[in-house]
């Protein structure tokens, strides 16, 4: 499947900026962290108001090259004039989320700043690190500023998710931790060896072939890999092991959750073709017996939605001024490249909450679920 790329460059950046607070490599950068002997004073232009505080020119262009630095792949992009009105709004938010901040979570997110610096200049290595901020015309310092202003941010708002709210979130989102052990055969729509497109009565036809195979008891392990069409199991048997069932798209979903155990079930119909599927074992969810690592995923989520509503109900109104400058000339450098963007041979940041935008030509059942691209025919564990 091919990810949805459909929506405006103002629900992209939003949702950016969620994907970076829950993955702790994200938004926001006023050097609030320096005293003003540390830097010098800055007497760039206000390009932005808000009720407690104010966005400089200086503070702006360092949000902008924070978002290249993570985002290199997105650097041109980034210079038209109605996402720069998001990104200030995006600085905006963090900036006032931060100033609201409690004390203990301040700590905290100074503690996790650090740490999340650390890894991330080690995760990309220290020269390239240095040709990276160089590229950007930001310093250490800013790095670890932005980062310690989002981490506060984050801190705080999990502070306040109670244990209530924990356990209302897993319920809504209790498919993403019930687990399933499943083969499948697939039989596409579309035939990988021609690239001739199948009706679905053909294809239906030849998924039963293969129902009436099992049934009659063959092995499925050796059936999926004689005739399975889907690349990211067909050589492994077939086998998704211990899977989150709501990686999977509807119908196989439901497969997974209600068809009983080693039974071989009838041909289940998806975007991709029908699967014929064995479901080996299944955990269903009990929230009292998660790991203090799910349960730190469901903070994750209500921590994420909570700024996300803050973003789009109430930061307008707080806004009183938005004058930005206007997008600089493009300029090139000696390698040919826009200045301020990462070269061709240049790394990318650290992977951790940056978008994958590429697109995959492989069929599965995974869908497109918490930011994970649709494409993906792999299991959890990479398979």
């Amino acid at each position: 499947m091919l990810p949805n790329k459909a929506g405006s460059w103002k629900t992209l950046l939003l949702s950016l900026a969620v994907v970076l607070t829950v993955s702790l490599l994200a938004a926001c950068g006023k050097n609030g962290e320096q005293s003003a002997d540390e830097k010098p004073k800055d007497t760039s232009k206000v390009v932005a108001t808000y009720k407690g505080g104010e966005i400089t020119e200086n503070e702006f262009n360092r949000e902008i090259g924070m978002m290249k630095l993570l985002y290199p792949n997105y650097a041109q992009m980034l210079d038209t004039a109605d996402v720069r009105e998001t990104i200030v709004k995006q600085e905006i938010a963090y900036e006032y989320l931060a100033g609201q901040a409690e004390d203990a979570a301040k700590t905290a997110g100074a503690k996790s700043g650090q740490e999340q610096f650390d890894q991330f200049k080690s995760s990309v290595g220290a020269d390239q690190f240095k040709t990276m901020l160089d590229q950007q015309k930001l310093t250490e310092n800013d790095v670890k500023n932005y980062l310690t202003n989002i981490m506060t941010v984050t801190e705080n708002e999990k502070a306040k998710v109670t244990d209530e709210q924990s356990k209302a979130e897993f319920e809504k989102n209790k498919d993403q931790f019930t687990t399933a052990t499943v083969r499948h055969v697939l039989i596409n729509f579309t035939d990988p060896k021609t690239n001739k497109e199948r009706t679905k009565e053909a294809t239906l036809k030849l998924a039963k072939d293969v129902e009436a195979k099992l049934k009659n008891g063959a092995d499925f392990a050796e059936i999926a890999k004689k005739y399975s069409e889907d690349p990211g199991s067909a050589s492994e048997g077939g086998l998704y092991k211990d899977t989150p069932v709501g990686q999977w798209v509807d119908a196989f979903k439901e497969a997974a959750k209600t068809q009983p155990i080693n039974e071989i079930g009838n041909p289940v119909e998806t975007e991709y073709g029908y699967h014929i599927i064995k479901v080996e074992s299944r955990t269903i969810a009990d929230y009292a017996k998660l790991t203090a690592e799910q349960k730190d995923s469901l903070m994750s989520s209500i921590v994420s939605n909570n700024v996300t509503n803050f973003m789009t109900k109430d930061l307008d109104a707080l806004i009183t001024k938005i004058d930005l400058p206007a997008v600089p000339a493009a300029e090139t450098g000696k390698d040919g490249t826009k200045e301020g963007t990462t070269s061709p041979e240049a790394p990318a940041a650290d992977n951790k909450g940056a978008a994958d935008t590429g697109t995959d030509s492989s069929t599965g059942p995974a869908d497109q679920k918490s930011g994970n691209s649709e494409g993906s025919t792999g299991t959890a564990d990479g398979k």
